[in-house]
């Protein structure tokens, strides 16, 4: 699969973010105005949230309406609530890479 180039920068994005604070996952999206917002997962014990969810709520709390693109960096696999966020928000394809930054699926 060859990607676009915007693509492989959120993957890129997401990997960075992953590595640098040692999460288990690192995720970054797109808005509709070409903006990008990178994060990993937040694991307390008050709050745990997927790294797609504070990817997207950062986007969203910056004023984004819509998503273009989506990727999560991994070695598991998305959950049910990662994959509806990114559609809810006109995302149609969730980008899933492993930590070497591999595409799966």
């Amino acid at each position: 699969m060859t990607l676009d180039p915007e693509d492989t920068k959120i993957i890129t994005l997401a990997r960075a973010t992953r590595a640098r604070n040692g999460s288990a996952e690192g995720a970054a999206v797109r808005d509709e105005t070409g903006r990008t917002y990178a994060a990993s997962n937040v694991s307390l014990e008050a709050l745990t949230l997927s790294a797609v969810q504070v990817a997207v709520a950062m986007a969203v709390s910056s004023g984004a309406r819509s998503l273009e693109g989506v990727a999560l960096v991994t070695e598991g696999d998305p959950s049910a609530a990662d994959t509806a966020v990114a559609a809810e928000l006109g995302v149609k394809t969730l980008l899933v890479a492993g930590p070497d930054g591999t595409l799966r699926g």
